[in-house]
């Protein structure tokens, strides 16, 4: 079985590996920080702003089964890359939209990924989604680790996650991992 590694900035880290550990052939969803200068930073840094990093995940998973291309649609359904350091109510450069690319084959997907949303119509305006090769990954610390699942009451899970969920499911239920 071989895995890749694939790494995405959508906002707040919490949403988005709630979004991706429902996968088939996602294996592992490690919520981090990358992108910066500071080293071994914690969440109280990042959230400064003062850092350079972004909140990511970092995915491993089995291209047999989902391809990077087929994630990258999942990362550009499921947020929105048209907001500069936004999503929702989340701004800072740490809830930039991105994607950090471990290899030359996935920066050429995710450019030619960007170019077919950017005029696909979807969006009013241009995508502002950075394609950015990985430097060092940073896991975040353990509290934020499967927050979603681990914290379904948490008023932010309410009324942020679980509707994102909602639809994310219900729209993308034939890759789906089996309850």
């Amino acid at each position: 079985m071989q895995i890749e590694t694939a790494t995405f900035g959508a906002g707040c880290f919490w949403c988005v590996e709630a979004v991706f550990q429902q996968l088939k052939g996602v294996k592992k969803v490690v919520s981090g920080y990358t992108g910066g200068s500071t080293a071994n930073p914690n969440y109280r840094e990042v959230c400064t702003g003062e850092t350079g990093h972004a909140e990511v995940i970092q995915i491993e998973y089995e291209p047999d089964v989902i391809s990077f291309k087929e994630l990258l649609d999942v990362f550009w359904h499921t947020h929105d890359p048209t907001t500069l350091n936004r999503q929702g109510n989340d701004t800072g450069t740490q809830y930039r939209s991105a994607i950090f690319y471990h290899s030359e084959s996935q920066k050429n997907i995710a450019e030619e990924s960007k170019t077919e949303m950017d005029n696909s119509g979807i969006w009013d305006d241009p995508i502002v989604t950075e394609i950015t090769a990985i430097d060092v990954f940073y896991p975040a610390e353990e509290y934020h680790q499967n927050y979603f699942q681990l914290n379904p009451s948490q008023p932010y899970c309410q009324f942020v996650i679980h509707p994102k969920m909602k639809k994310f499911t219900k729209d993308y239920k034939d890759k789906l991992k089996p309850e």
